[in-house]
């Protein structure tokens, strides 16, 4: 999860930069397309078939996990992004009262509260603000949290079912590319350019492995544990800000950012032993 939260922090340096050129519709567009021709390349070169009796399961998780996306880039253009990237990020406190819901999964307090500690560095660390009028974007932004949270539990569902990550990820790649497709033919389209094609391989690519690496992840790893550590892209996006556009933290930041990294601590030592 931690190599995750890494590519994931990436993929959010090159849709900033590829922001300046192209659209939020196309860059889901772009993001999605790229990505499934290099699972398409993993697949064939792992000799992994596409059959699978749980078409259904990687249905719904495409749709969920497509629909959250676009409802995130949406909040991105008409909420602050801080507020837009907390609402997002609800997707682990979802995740851990679905897994209760639906798997019968006991509440395990210390992980819980792990959990909780890591959401709070995360609000001191973006300082999310709503105004009145954005209400109505507030709300969707919690939905694109929930719709994020059920496309994690499917693919925890799909990965107890014995499903490869390669193919859970092309299938929602697959899903992806279709339903962004249509709602990039809404808007302008910009034109892509040789020199534009290595930044969104590169988005495409890192988005790919980010998704195999957090489904590997959900799939042996303990569900608690594995969403706080989902905070790490957070942390690793701040310090590419940093590092990239010289942007400052204060120390509620930098604090914010100690209580993410603790969370993922705590989250490990008090996990229960498989």
């Amino acid at each position: 999860m931690l190599l995750a939260g890494l590519l994931f922090a990436c993929m959010g340096v090159l849709v900033k930069l590829g922001s300046a050129h192209f659209s939020s519709s196309e860059l889901v567009f772009y993001r999605s397309f790229f990505g499934l021709l290099v699972v398409a390349a993993m697949l064939r070169r792992n000799a992994t078939s596409l059959a699978t009796p749980h078409w259904r399961s990687h249905l719904w998780r495409g749709l969920s996990g497509t629909v959250a996306m676009m409802l995130f880039f949406y909040c991105i253009a008409t909420l602050p992004l801080a507020t837009a990237i907390t609402l997002n990020y609800t997707s682990s406190l979802f995740l851990t009262a679905l897994t209760l819901i639906v798997f019968k999964d006991r509440l395990h307090l210390p992980l819980t509260a792990s959990l909780t500690l890591g959401f709070v560095g995360v609000v001191m660390l973006l300082h999310p603000t709503l105004e009145r009028e954005q209400f109505v974007s507030g709300l969707l932004g919690l939905s694109s949290g929930f719709l994020a949270g059920i496309a994690l539990l499917n693919v925890r569902e799909l990965g107890k079912q014995g499903e490869p990550a390669v193919r859970i990820v092309f299938y929602f790649n697959l899903v992806a590319t279709l339903f962004s497709g249509l709602w990039m033919l809404q808007g302008e389209m910009h034109a892509v350019t040789l020199r534009d094609l290595p930044l969104l391989l590169a988005l495409g690519t890192s988005a790919t492995f980010a998704q195999i690496a957090m489904t590997r992840a959900y799939r042996v790893g303990q569900t608690q544990v594995v969403s706080t550590l989902s905070y790490s892209t957070i942390v690793f996006s701040a310090l590419f800000g940093v590092f990239f556009w010289q942007e400052l933290l204060n120390a509620s930041a930098w604090l914010g950012i100690a209580l993410i990294i603790a969370s993922g601590v705590l989250s490990l030592k008090l996990s229960p032993k498989h």
